[in-house]
């Protein structure tokens, strides 16, 4: 297959695997100006397969960098009405979004982590109703990676711009199989094999699971009636979509008030152009009480700051050490890359799928029974080859995973 194939099929799969967009259907993508031709692709696919409209939101990092280095240090809690309206409009009409993400990981590595956090924290705000909506099944959705040069150079930092630009469209082809002949069907088979691991997992009804590895030893209480999901979300009027390609992963919702003990990051996490990496948090009644990185250190706590709901769990995700992204060996530096390639956690709004009922519960009982609520929701990852994980029921102890690796 050649570079054209490889994007047409990548287009593909974002369109019928991704948002499994239905004839009529409105979409919004959202896409860096330097992912046109991938977004134009998206656009074709997508009018293929019977959307009445598409509408494509750019971004740019030379434009973030200037909004962030020449305006006013007052300026950054706001954020387009237009935008959260236009998303807004997804919810409300039953809509489909694909998001193109492609930031340079390390864009705002010299700017002020307040204006970052007030960014942020507007962001959240503004898109808060959309989110919800989202999480509850309003649109079909996905994210996939569109390779831009600023990225490129921090995953490939030895090689000529050109060459790292090229390495890094071939390792978001791979990671999301869109190099694979009959593309489709081979994602309909993995996503099958997802659904069994989930399918197990909530067969066993664990209580907690436990973590344990260089600099961890982690309790995490699971909610009595948690489920396990995989990378195959369902909208509120019935329609299967997958959220992310690529996606390796199963994941539940913690209990916010039962998580214990220490942990450490194992890969680096980017957070809207800040990278923070060597992270070690200590939870106690399931809430940060202290938190450390070798890098990002102010962006880390503004990130903890947000509000209540920041300083405790929403997701935890496993994924096997052997996962193709894992196997690749290439640190993307993006955490829809990187979150595919180990277990990860993310402080802060727990999925309502992820708790049976929760649809029904007010938000008195959804958080009673240990759901966690926040503006954010922000993903890094705790798993490798050194880590093994326990299920705990009653008085039993079950292993989950080796090494890294399931034992079921």
């Amino acid at each position: 297959m050649n570079f054209e194939d490889k994007l047409d099929t990548l287009a593909q799969l974002a369109v019928t695997v991704g948002v499994a967009l239905q004839p009529g259907q409105k979409l919004v993508i959202q896409a860096p100006v330097e992912c046109a031709p991938l977004a134009r692709a998206c656009v074709r696919r997508a009018y293929q397969a019977g959307a009445r409209l598409v509408d494509v939101l750019w971004v740019d990092d030379d434009l973030t960098l200037s909004r962030f280095t020449l305006a006013p240090a007052d300026s950054f809690n706001v954020y387009p009405a237009w935008r959260a309206e236009a998303m807004q409009a997804m919810a409300d009409e039953q809509g489909a979004v694909i998001y193109i993400r492609g930031e340079d990981p390390e864009l705002l590595a010299g700017v002020n982590p307040d204006s970052i956090s007030a960014y942020r924290t507007a962001e959240a705000k503004a898109l808060r109703k959309y989110n919800e909506q989202r999480d509850l099944g309003a649109v079909n959705w996905t994210i996939i990676g569109g390779p831009t040069l600023g990225w490129a150079k921090r995953v490939f930092p030895n090689d000529e711009p050109g060459v790292a630009l090229e390495k890094l469209w071939d390792a978001v082809f791979a990671a999301a199989r869109a190099d694979r002949e009959n593309a489709v069907g081979v994602w309909s088979a993995h996503i099958k094999n997802l659904l069994k691991w989930s399918a197990y997992l909530n067969e066993r009804r664990y209580d907690a699971l436990h973590f344990t590895g260089p600099g961890t030893d982690l309790t995490i209480g699971l909610p009595e009636g948690h489920e396990w999901r995989s990378g195959q979300f369902v909208t509120k009027y019935g329609l299967p979509y997958t959220a992310n390609i690529p996606t390796e992963e199963v994941f539940t919702m913690p209990h916010r008030l039962r998580v214990e003990g220490t942990v450490s990051s194992t890969k680096p996490l980017n957070y809207g152009g800040s990278l923070i990496d060597g992270v070690n948090v200590k939870f106690e009644g399931g809430r940060v009480v202290a938190a450390t990185a070798k890098r990002g250190q102010a962006v880390l706590e503004r990130i903890l700051d947000t509000d209540e709901g920041a300083r405790r769990l929403g997701e935890v995700a496993l994924v096997p050490n052997s996962s193709p992204i894992s196997r690749s060996g290439v640190l993307f530096h993006h955490t829809l890359f990187d979150e595919n390639a180990a277990c990860h956690i993310a402080v802060g709004r727990s999925y309502h799928a992820t708790l049976t009922g929760s649809e029904s519960l007010s938000a008195e009982e959804y958080a009673a029974a240990g759901g966690n609520d926040s503006l954010l929701h922000v993903d890094w990852m705790i798993g490798s080859g050194e880590v093994s994980i326990d299920g705990l029921k009653g008085e039993t102890t079950e292993p989950v995973m080796r090494q890294g690796e399931f034992t079921f």
